[in-house]
């Protein structure tokens, strides 16, 4: 016998300004069920899940807790109703102990106002406890890594006596050894009854966690079913409506003279004698766990770290990269992990975005050449794919993923010789995953040099000549294709 129905939408339809972002849709949850959601970036995903937490209204539709017709907006009414989120991005109080976050918005009081921080302790630990999770709930969130943070929010969402969990994308910052820790904290979730909707781009964890699944695409629901009765390739091709059987396309295997080289790179708190060499068409991968110095490195070689020592060759010449606007005159591009903090200007238009990087193309002598602006940007927006319906669209309403394509477009319209991808499919779906190991395959055959960060092996074993691993501010070990292994590279 099937669990009882928790949550029911139906007919759900949401508009923006020159976007349909859903027609028509319907969605359901049961008791203790992992409800997987997929949809290739701008399927309608985050639209659906906002109005299910309350941030956005829908035009049409209705929803239904336990046979009940609710109205989830504002926010705090959906939290009201059991309804919790969690986002890719941390909603904790850094500076709060792990008790205090737990019990953020709904504290408990002796009286006078005086706070019952003994109890809230107590309470806490047990929720803790019960869950499997072991921190001591007087300690620092910020002390905390990014999966015992999202540990914090899964006990907080409990202790706000929970229905329904929906949790986005809250394996994409996690090491292996987080992820399996995490999928123990999901089952011991269900056991309680609480349904949970999970959204992820990694088809071998939806195989796994998932109980059913639901397919959108272009804003309709194209298909729903259990898990255990569909396959990986027929997932992608309902979310991408064609067939994905070469998901990384050939790799380059011919490279040329060095692009840039780099000797005893130091900096004042993460990296330690760093030192490689990149040459033209050639695509080396940087692996590593977090706090490994990758990020930094990539940061380091833009200039937006100061260089304590070492030397950097920009095609044999001796570079001094001492800030972003020196990087790029030196012709390197830089796609950060952050996209939405430091490679966008979100209220700003696609257009104006990619020409941020090409300003003495597009504004030469300080006049505005609005037409050269639009050319650049249509080249990339075709070439990239961008789902936009106009160039003059802020970028704060894309879909992560067409963000992320226009930051590459920023730098593909300013020609880069070196580029550097921090984490470049992190966030994004299968298609349009796809779409950018098939670019940076293409930019390597033009003899671009291009370094990738990742923190996903099997990306990087299919797309890179060569894996640099970075432990502890430093080159472990490098290894050469057809002489890595996946455990060798774990090892160092």
């Amino acid at each position: 016998m099937s669990a009882p129905l928790l949550l029911e939408m139906r007919g759900m339809c949401k508009s923006f300004p020159g976007v349909r972002a859903l027609q028509e849709v319907d969605f359901e949850l049961r008791a203790g069920e992992v409800h997987v959601l997929l949809g290739e970036n701008g399927a309608g995903k985050s639209t659906l899940m906002k109005i299910l937490s309350g941030a956005y209204r829908s035009d049409a539709g209705e929803v239904r807790l336990e046979g009940r017709r609710v109205r989830l907006h504002p926010p705090v009414e959906a939290r009201r109703l059991g309804i919790n989120t969690i986002y890719q991005e941390c909603s904790l109080v850094p500076h709060l102990p792990v008790y205090a976050n737990v019990f953020l918005g709904r504290e408990r009081c002796l009286g006078g106002g005086i706070l019952d921080r003994r109890g809230m302790r107590r309470a806490a630990r047990e929720i803790l406890h019960d869950l499997g999770i072991e921190l001591d709930p007087e300690v620092r969130v910020s002390r905390l890594s990014i999966a015992q943070q999202q540990m914090v929010e899964i006990a907080r969402a409990l202790a706000f006596e929970a229905r329904i969990l929906v949790m986005d994308e809250p394996t994409s910052a996690l090491t292996q050894t987080e992820i399996r820790k995490l999928f123990g904290l999901i089952r011991a979730v269900r056991k309680r009854g609480v349904g949970i909707v999970y959204i992820s781009h990694r088809m071998e964890e939806i195989m796994e966690v998932g109980d059913r699944v639901t397919v959108l695409r272009d804003g309709r629901r194209v298909a729903s079913g259990r898990v255990a009765d569909v396959t990986i390739p027929q997932l992608i091709r309902w979310m991408a409506d064609r067939e994905l059987a070469d998901h990384f396309p050939r790799r380059p295997t011919t490279v040329g003279e060095p692009a840039l080289e780099v000797e005893n790179l130091t900096t004042r708190d993460k990296l330690a004698g760093i030192s490689f060499t990149l040459r033209r068409g050639e695509i080396l991968g940087v692996a590593g766990l977090m706090g490994s110095g990758r990020s930094t490195l990539a940061r380091a070689l833009f200039g937006e770290l100061r260089v304590r020592s070492g030397c950097v060759r920009v095609h044999g010449m001796v570079a001094k990269i001492g800030s972003p606007a020196a990087a790029v005159a030196r012709g390197i591009g830089y796609l950060p992990e952050d996209r939405k903090r430091t490679g966008l200007v979100l209220p700003l238009s696609v257009r104006q975005n990619i020409a941020l990087a090409n300003s003495e193309r597009v504004y030469p002598w300080g006049w505005r050449r609005s037409q050269r602006e639009t050319q650049l940007a249509q080249v990339q927006v075709d070439q990239l794919r961008i789902r936009t319906p106009h160039l003059e669209q802020p970028v704060v309403n894309l879909s992560g993923g067409n963000q992320q394509k226009v930051v590459l477009g920023k730098w593909l319209a300013r020609e880069a010789d070196i580029l550097i991808f921090d984490e470049p499919t992190r966030g994004i779906d299968v298609a349009a995953k796809v779409d950018i190991y098939r670019l940076l395959a293409e930019l390597a055959g033009q003899n671009k040099a291009i370094i990738v960060v990742s923190s996903d092996m099997i990306e990087l074993l299919a797309i890179c000549n060569r894996v640099a691993v970075m432990s502890a501010g430093r080159v472990a070990a490098c290894f050469e294709r057809g002489a890595w292994t996946e455990e060798a590279i774990m090892n160092a």
